[in-house]
């Protein structure tokens, strides 16, 4: 329904972690794995590019990263963890008699994750923060797991800014996609529900106060394809 848009868009999120050798990454909603097997490859990357050239593996013991998945369905992560097998991603590959960063999912609750304080160096959520009852909650639970210099990503469907693109957008969204919805997946309803909660979203501005009052610092946004959809970012100081 994006045209294949949404594939830019999550490599221009993926450009913007800033990865390293030994982090740890907690995907909140990513029960099907699409950002954070993109993640774990980057980091995978990374610790081999470290091992292979700054760190010489003998003299050095690099402890490997981890992605976490995360998602309250768990449905979602059964289908995660079959895609993950299916692309021989489960297991850590050795490189050299090292291991390099590992995968794993957990069921669990945005507004109140079961994980520790201070406990990840980046935390997530793609097109999953739309779906939470309670906003503020998950923003500062976000914070909370979320390590002293840690980073804060959110990428959601926002708000179109130019004027023209922006009735044209809407009438695609309200006119077009429950009608594709009904027709692909067989059912309208769902898809009725996401432009509906699209339209009810925070817009930009909105929801970087919202996130300033969760206590991140340095918030910060970009609009792509005119506003269709926004990347915020903020750090736990």
């Amino acid at each position: 329904m994006s045209a294949g848009i949404h594939r830019i868009w999550k490599d221009r999120l993926v450009s913007k972690f800033g990865v390293f050798p030994g982090m740890t990454h907690l995907d909140v909603a990513g029960g099907t794995g699409d950002v954070g097997f993109r993640s774990l490859s980057a980091l995978r990357a990374a610790e081999t590019s470290a091992r292979d050239g700054v760190f010489r593996v003998h003299d050095v013991t690099l402890a490997p990263g981890k992605v976490i998945i995360s998602d309250v369905n768990p449905h979602m992560l059964v289908e995660g963890k079959r895609r993950a097998a299916q692309l021989d991603l489960i297991n850590s590959p050795d490189w050299q008699g090292n291991r390099l960063a590992t995968i794993n999912f957990v069921e669990g609750n945005a507004e109140n994750l079961p994980f520790d304080d201070c406990s990840v160096d980046m935390y997530t959520i793609v097109f999953g923060l739309r779906n939470v009852t309670d906003k503020l909650a998950a923003l500062k639970d976000a914070r909370r797991v979320l390590k002293p210099g840690g980073k804060f990503i959110c990428m959601e469907f926002s708000r179109v800014r130019d004027e023209s693109l922006r009735s044209f957008y809407e009438a695609y969204s309200f006119g077009v996609i429950p009608v594709m919805g009904e027709l692909i997946a067989q059912d309208k309803w769902s898809y009725q529900y996401l432009v509906e909660s699209i339209r009810r979203f925070p817009r930009q501005a909105e929801l970087e106060e919202i996130m300033r009052e969760a206590g991140f610092k340095c918030v910060a946004h970009e609009d792509l394809t005119g506003g269709v959809v926004a990347i915020h970012s903020g750090f736990r100081i």
